[in-house]
C-alpha cells in the first residue's frame, strides 16, 4: 500500500481523470502538498497518447486505477470514487465528460460537496471552446505573449509554463482550494471553470497597471520591462548568458558602479526610451568581454539585480539552489522539490510515479472499504 503523504493537504481526496498538461500538473501540486490523489487511467494508452512512462513526473505521488470509461461498470466505479472525493480534476474538451455520463450535474448529484474542476485552454463556452489548441495559442490570444520578443521580430515561443502551468494549473489549484473552503463552510459544491485564456490574461494585470500609468507601450521594445538596457539578457565571452534587472534607481546605480560606468554621462537617463537601443548595444559589447563565471564573480549576490541564465541541470548544482534543496534527483530523474514550503506541515519528498492501474486494489479498499469490488473488466492490468 502506498505510504501516506505528508503536507498541509493531508487527508484531502482528489480524483483526477487522466489527461495531459495543466490538469495533471495541478493534481501533482495537490499530491506534492499531501493530498491523496487518485488518477483514473485508461486500461491502455490511447493511439494519440504521449506516454512518458516512468518519466511522467506530473504523476508523482499519485495512485493509479485503470478504468474503462466506455462501460457502465467503469463509469459507476468512478462515480463511487467521486462520492468519496473532495475534488475532481478533468481536462477534456467541453461536453466529453457529459457524454461519458460524468458531467457536473451527475457528479454533484452523487456528492453535493464536490468541487468539480474543469481545465481547458479556451474555457467551457465561447466561439473557440471546442477548437484544439496548446499553450502557445492560448497565451497568444490572451495577450500574454505579446511582449515576448524584440521590435520587428516574431514573439519568442516560450516553454509551456506561462499558459499550461501559470495561467492554467495554478489558477485551477487556487479555484479548487477556494471551492473546497467554501464547501466546508456551506456544504455546497460547485464547478470551477479554469481556462488558460482567462488565467494568462489575469496574469497580465501588472503589465496593464504599467500600461495605464504610461510605462508600458503597445510597441515591443519601448516599454519598461522589455526594452531597457538594464532589464535584459546578454551573451558572454564563452557563449553563456546573464540577466540584469536593475529596475529601481538605487539598483541601477549599483550596476553602473560595478560595471565601471558610474562617471559615463551616457548612462545618466536610464528611463529615456530613446536611448535604450544604443545602451543595449553598449551593454552587449561590454558583457561579451568576460565569461559568465567572471560576471558572476563580480555581480552575483550584489544589489545590481543580476543572475546567470542557467539550464535546469546547472540550476540544480548552483550553491543557492543546492542550499535550499530546490532540485532533487529521484530514481535518476531530475525533479523540482514541492513548493511552496510550510513550517508546521512540511511536504514529503516527491512521491514515486505509478504504473498504470498499479493501485487498483489499494484505492478501492481505502476509498470504498464496505462496497463490492467492481466488475473485472475495470480492474486493469496487474502490476
Amino acid at each position: 500500500m502506498t505510504t501516506k503523504r505528508q503536507g498541509p493537504l493531508a487527508g484531502l481526496k482528489v480524483l483526477e481523470i487522466a489527461g495531459i498538461g495543466p490538469g495533471p500538473f495541478c493534481a501533482m501540486l495537490f499530491a506534492d502538498l499531501g493530498a491523496d490523489v487518485v488518477v483514473v487511467d485508461r486500461i491502455e494508452a490511447g493511439p494519440d497518447a504521449l506516454d512518458l512512462g516512468g518519466t511522467q513526473l506530473a504523476n508523482r505521488g499519485k495512485r493509479s486505477v485503470a478504468v474503462d470509461l466506455k462501460t457502465v461498470e467503469g463509469v459507476e466505479t468512478v462515480l463511487r470514487l467521486i462520492e468519496q472525493s473532495d475534488a475532481l480534476i478533468e481536462g477534456m474538451r467541453p461536453g466529453v465528460m457529459e457524454r461519458l455520463g460524468l458531467g457536473p450535474d451527475i457528479c454533484l448529484g452523487r456528492n453535493s460537496r464536490l468541487i468539480y474542476g474543469r481545465m481547458t485552454g479556451w474555457g467551457q463556452d465561447g466561439p473557440l471552446a471546442h477548437a484544439a489548441g496548446h499553450d502557445l495559442n492560448y497565451i497568444a490570444l490572451s495577450g500574454a505573449l505579446w511582449y515576448a520578443g524584440q521590435p520587428g521580430e516574431a514573439p519568442v515561443t516560450p516553454p509551456s509554463l506561462v499558459g499550461d502551468v501559470g495561467g492554467g494549473a495554478m489558477y485551477l489549484a487556487v479555484g479548487l482550494l477556494a471551492g473546497i473552503m467554501n464547501a466546508r463552510a456551506t456544504g455546497v459544491g460547485q464547478v470551477v471553470d479554469a481556462a488558460i485564456v482567462d488565467g494568462s490574461a489575469h496574469m497580465t494585470t501588472l503589465l496593464l497597471a504599467l500600461q495605464a500609468s504610461g510605462q508600458m507601450r503597445s510597441e515591443r521594445g519601448q516599454s519598461l520591462l522589455d526594452g531597457p538596457h538594464w532589464y535584459n539578457t546578454y551573451r558572454c565571452a564563452e557563449g553563456g548568458f546573464i540577466s540584469v534587472g536593475s529596475l529601481e534607481p538605487k539598483f541601477y546605480r549599483e550596476l553602473r558602479e560595478k560595471l565601471g560606468l558610474g562617471a559615463d554621462p551616457l548612462f545618466d537617463r536610464p528611463y529615456d526610451a530613446s536611448s535604450w537601443p544604443q545602451l543595449r548595444e553598449r551593454f552587449a559589447t561590454l558583457f561579451l568581454e568576460r565569461s559568465r563565471d567572471e560576471w558572476c564573480a563580480l555581480l552575483e549576490g550584489t544589489d545590481a539585480c543580476f543572475a546567470p541564465v542557467l539550464s535546469p541541470d546547472e540550476a540544480a548544482t548552483h550553491p543557492h539552489m543546492h542550499a535550499r534543496g530546490v532540485y532533487t534527483r529521484d530514481d535518476g530523474v531530475l525533479q523540482a522539490a514541492p513548493a511552496p514550503r510550510f513550517s508546521a506541515t512540511p511536504a514529503s519528498r516527491p512521491g514515486p510515479i505509478p504504473r498504470r492501474g498499479e493501485h487498483q486494489d489499494d484505492v478501492l479498499g481505502d476509498w470504498l472499504p464496505n462496497q463490492p469490488k467492481p466488475a473485472s473488466n475495470v480492474n486493469g492490468p496487474n502490476p
